[in-house]
């Protein structure tokens, strides 16, 4: 799947009904997770029983009906993979919280399937069909939709950001680019003092956005408590608000997009470390800087280009990769705060570039073997704003930045 994004523009009122579509699709999620948990222990509730609910909501509700019944269908579906994946977690006795489905309260999108929208001839415009006054909408992009059938896109997304609306189209085209063999083998080791070191030495800076920014932001959070509430003015600080984080967050994924695609580019082996960044984030001290640098982001992107680009994407057991040495293999106990490695043998090397080194050899070695995928998939979410039915795979290069 490839998901291409458009922004959009239109009237005030179409941004209105584009609000309460979105509003609706809240609704009914939130209504099909009340009917999961009311329902009896004996009851079988499943995704087709979900799928049942949604035509009784669109006869009890006007407001529901209003809204093209795929895309009613598609809210209930979101419901559902809240339930599933709160199962599997269960089923895995996955350690500490499981993820018990939540009530939405901050909604951001709709999402059509095959119908309830028409693409117009020239492919720069789309008519949302369905009774909710959305309308003809004006796409506004470069991005290549008219190059695919209508026939080839298999949903349309009409998403809200603190910058606007924007529509998504998932379109059922493969995203693969092979490259010859450049018989080059890396190994990378993520901080929060460079970016990543690399098994050559290379130290990639860390950018810090948030860190930068983070004085604008606290002044844009100050403002809006200076605004009464529920006037205008508290609205435009909000907005301010937002959008300096949203610069943060597109800021960060094309960050880790160029850095992912320039390291699977000019390497056939990429060994990286099997980090569980949530875990990590428990420590309060390190929190911010730990999210700030966005290394699960970048884990994700060096494992779909890893696909695209026919690399070896292994993930390796961080455990003492920084506390062995890369060349006697003797373990030299060091604190955090201690940066460069010295060992017995005569071994002085920076601390981040002898994790490098070892998270290769144990790749070459197939340590990390059992993590990963020869394809380089390994990840069961994607990136930017997803569709529902792409949860399972990376085959999917998102333009949303």
């Amino acid at each position: 799947m490839l998901v291409l994004e458009y922004k959009v523009k239109a009237k005030p009122q179409q941004y209105k009904a584009i609000d309460e579509a979105i509003k609706t699709v809240q609704f009914i999620r939130n209504k099909a997770i009340r009917y999961w948990m009311d329902a009896p222990k004996d009851a079988k509730i499943n995704r087709f029983a979900l799928n049942k609910y949604s035509t009784e909501l669109r006869n009890e509700f006007a407001f529901v009906k209003d809204l093209n019944s795929m895309a009613v269908q598609a809210a209930t579906e979101r419901a559902w993979l809240a339930i599933a994946r709160f199962y599997d977690n269960c089923k895995s006795k996955k350690p500490g919280k499981k993820g018990f489905p939540r009530f939405q309260k901050n909604n951001r999108s709709v999402e059509y399937k095959t119908s309830g929208w028409k693409l117009h001839s020239t492919k720069r415009r789309i008519t949302i069909t369905d009774k909710k006054g959305i309308g003809e909408l004006k796409l506004l992009g470069k991005w290549d939709i008219h190059t695919y059938s209508v026939k080839s896109i298999k949903r349309v997304r009409l998403v809200r950001r603190a910058d606007g609306y924007y529509c998504q189209f998932s379109v059922d085209a493969e995203c693969v680019d092979i490259q010859s063999p450049t018989g080059q083998e890396i190994g990378l080791d993520v901080g929060l003092e460079y970016f990543y070191t690399d098994s050559n030495g290379h130290h990639e800076p860390n950018p810090k956005f948030l860190r930068k920014a983070e004085s604008s932001i606290k002044h844009a959070q100050r403002c809006i408590y200076k605004k009464i509430k529920g006037s205008s003015g508290r609205r435009k600080a909000r907005s301010q608000y937002s959008r300096k984080h949203l610069r943060v967050s597109r800021q960060r994924t094309e960050h880790a997009k160029r850095l992912a695609r320039h390291v699977c580019k000019f390497n056939d082996l990429v060994a990286y470390e099997d980090l569980r960044v949530a875990n990590l984030l428990k420590n309060h001290c390190l929190a911010k800087s730990i999210a700030d640098a966005s290394w699960y982001q970048f884990r994700q992107w060096l494992e779909h280009f890893a696909k695209k680009l026919g690399r070896l994407a292994i993930a390796v057991p961080p455990q003492y990769t920084s506390q062995e040495c890369s060349q006697c293999k003797v373990i030299v106990k060091k604190s955090l705060s201690t940066r460069t490695h010295v060992c017995l043998c005569g071994l002085i090397l920076q601390r981040d570039w002898n994790a490098a080194i070892n998270i290769l050899l144990k790749a070459k070695s197939r340590d990390g073997q059992s993590r990963s995928n020869a394809t380089g998939v390994g990840a069961s979410t994607l990136l930017g704003a997803s569709l529902v039915e792409q949860v399972l795979t990376m085959n999917v290069e998102s333009h949303a930045l």
